[in-house]
């Protein structure tokens, strides 16, 4: 069989590749199956929760009260500010943006997010690499380590809080044996300690959170790496620096988002330690006492709403800083 001549008497021409309409076709089907399987769970998601959230935008938007929420009138933006002319060309901004509570609880609620992540993400750092190594009964301090974050947070704040009592407190009682102590403190009573309190029991409890996940990041790394770095006699040190951190950056930085989430949004623990205290209220903590203490439900819901917004740039803006890659694209 003679091959198909070819001009310049050159080698014949490869065979053209697939069609791309045929490729476009595959795309655009895995697409489809794509969408249907996540519409139900779209579905759910704006059900349980755009929908509540879009509630809350519209009623910090009127004047509803929680004994007539049918009956919620158009108020503008007046319950996030509004400029109050006594009519001698004096005035005064009122509302939640003109709140010196409100600019308190978020400065409570971010010092709170920084100091506890920043805190918990190097506990849990150390934790991670001493449970990655190979030693007897790793499986039993494993889930010892973890225990603390499978109590129940409101078991853990009432627990904590006879802890800290200044009376019969067994911390108040062992400072005192040791000689650390003078005089019991009031820990969640007094405006120096109560924050600092808050602190060392969210840490407790959460650390194990921030070791597990990071742990699991530990366990993806290739053991060849460190064997290779062992026999060329790298410095432990160096070898974490250089290999260990960058390496493990991924589920570091998921770690942080979630757990950062979680600190901005904290209300369970301050309000069960330290209710109505000025030195730690947050801004979930605020939002809950304007719509259901104070019979401010506008009010309330226009803390809440700030509340999200304020969760929603910093996710963003850490997103950003980053440079995550949410599509999976790989660049």
């Amino acid at each position: 069989m003679t091959r198909p001549a070819t001009e310049g008497g050159g080698a014949p021409a490869p065979s053209a590749p697939a069609s791309r309409p045929g490729r476009s076709r595959l795309r655009a089907q895995r697409l489809r199956s794509a969408a249907l399987f996540l519409l139900p769970m779209l579905a759910v998601l704006a059900f349980v929760a755009g929908w509540p959230l879009f509630r809350t935008i519209w009623f910090s938007l009127t004047d509803a009260s929680l004994d007539d929420l049918a009956g919620a009138q158009w108020y503008g933006i007046k319950n996030y500010l509004e400029w109050f002319d006594y009519g001698d060309g004096e005035g005064e901004y009122f509302g939640l943006l003109a709140s010196a509570d409100w600019w308190n609880a978020v400065w409570n609620t971010v010092r709170f997010a920084l100091v506890t992540v920043s805190v918990e993400t190097v506990l849990g750092m150390a934790i991670a690499l001493v449970l990655n190594q190979e030693f007897r009964g790793r499986g039993w301090v494993r889930a010892a380590v973890l225990i603390p974050w499978a109590i129940p947070t409101i078991v853990s704040a009432r627990m904590w809080a006879w802890m800290l009592n200044d009376q019969f407190g067994v911390i108040n009682d062992l400072g005192m044996s040791l000689g650390l102590m003078e005089r019991p403190i009031a820990w969640l009573a007094s405006g120096d300690t109560a924050m600092i309190a808050v602190m060392l029991v969210d840490i407790w409890k959460t650390t194990p959170f921030m070791a597990l996940l990071i742990l699991a990041g530990l366990q993806m790394i290739p053991r060849d790496i460190y064997e290779a770095a062992k026999i060329d006699g790298v410095n432990p040190v160096k070898v974490f620096w250089k290999v260990t951190l960058p390496l493990v950056a991924p589920a570091l930085i998921v770690a942080t988002i979630f757990r950062g989430l979680d600190a901005l949004r904290v209300f369970d623990i301050v309000y069960v330690l330290t209710p109505n205290n000025a030195d730690t209220t947050t801004m979930s903590v605020l939002a809950y006492q304007n719509l259901f203490q104070f019979d401010k439900f506008a009010y309330g819901s226009a803390a809440s709403t700030m509340l999200f917004l304020t969760i929603a740039l910093i996710t963003i803006g850490y997103i950003k800083v980053a440079r995550l890659d949410l599509e999976g694209s790989g660049r």
